[in-house]
């Protein structure tokens, strides 16, 4: 088995993007990657693309498995341009059978890319499609985190393809959870529920709790972004269990902006009389902290202090922007 075949003819064709820093307003200090999934069987399946300034790297992958035009399906999990942006390159390429997705998903689709032609399919939740020796069942996770998304399930490899859930923003040439260290892998996957999926932790404790009541055998996690979950997927799902019952520890944020440091003298003062007490805390600059790497430090916290000086009768807009940012989140606890 190659590095890139994650299952027994289940292959990875995806994109890595070392170079990209900015992902709609979420730092990505390490890139990311674009997973895609390519099923050999009597019928080819193409799970997923990739960002279209990528659609080069993924051609590449399936041609160093087969002709691009022997595949027969093309399974859309979620439609956000970063995995939906060469769908009409590759479908005007391999002309597919079918194009499955869900109900959104095609009205998403058709309202991207205005193409009445293609041959869409709708799944729903329970429905299965053979591809020979292997079966794809679809699981629908609306709001997970588009209205279209879903999940593609192989029974016969314990294969769960998660679409944006229990991924990471992580550019690797390594493909699994075991090939890299797991604390700054689970910092990634922190930092990505964080600020990706926190919003949606009510619609992930029902997830779970249906993913529990299909008693789905899963002993590997393939999601759309980051590291595939061959180890350990029993990590990440109680991870995401923890995280989305937003249950609060004993820790605190200071998340603070000055302009002639009083407001960093307050913000210490508070430290360390919280550290007296015992309280795990965090001192967070505006000036070098990015919203998103604050935001995981929020996630999980009993307090969140925020400092800012008077400017034109009000905060400052650093702080302004973060308080933005975090209300849209919901964090609770």
């Amino acid at each position: 088995m190659t590095n890139n075949e994650i299952k027994k003819n289940i292959h990875w064709v995806g994109a890595v993007d070392w170079n990209i820093r900015d992902f709609h307003g979420y730092s990505v200090y390490k890139g990311t990657t674009y997973n895609a999934f390519l099923i050999m069987d009597e019928k080819i399946a193409l799970v997923d693309t990739v960002k279209k300034t990528s659609y080069s790297d993924l051609l590449h992958h399936i041609h160093q498995l087969t002709d691009p035009e022997k595949i027969d399906y093309l399974i859309v999990n979620h439609v956000e341009m970063d995995h939906s942006g060469c769908i009409p390159e590759i479908i005007e390429l391999i002309k597919p059978e079918k194009v499955f997705c869900s109900a959104m998903g095609k009205k998403t689709l058709l309202s991207h890319f205005h193409r009445e032609d293609w041959p869409l399919e709708v799944v729903k939740s329970g429905q299965t499609i053979s591809l020979g020796k292997k079966t794809v069942h679809f699981l629908e996770t609306p709001m997970l985190h588009w209205p279209d998304s879903m999940f593609s399930y192989i029974p016969e490899d314990r294969l769960l393809i998660s679409s944006d859930a229990f991924g990471q923003h992580w550019a690797t040439s390594e493909r699994f959870d075991d090939q890299v260290d797991n604390a700054e892998l689970m910092a990634h996957a922190t930092k990505y529920f964080a600020n990706i999926l926190l919003l949606f932790s009510p619609l992930i404790q029902k997830l779970l709790a249906k993913v529990q009541e299909l008693n789905l055998d899963i002993d590997m996690i393939a999601p759309d972004h980051g590291l595939i979950w061959r180890k350990s997927p029993g990590q990440i799902i109680e991870a995401y269990d923890k995280w989305s019952r937003q249950e609060a520890s004993a820790k605190a944020v200071i998340i603070y902006d000055s302009m002639w440091h009083s407001t960093t003298k307050m913000a210490k003062a508070i430290l360390n009389g919280l550290v007296k007490e015992g309280i795990s805390t965090k001192l967070m600059n505006l000036k070098v902290n990015h919203r998103s790497d604050i935001m995981t430090e929020v996630l999980g916290a009993k307090a969140v202090i925020f400092g800012s000086p008077t400017l034109n009768n009000g905060i400052l807009p650093s702080l302004a922007d973060i308080m933005t940012y975090m209300k849209g989140l919901k964090p609770s606890g």
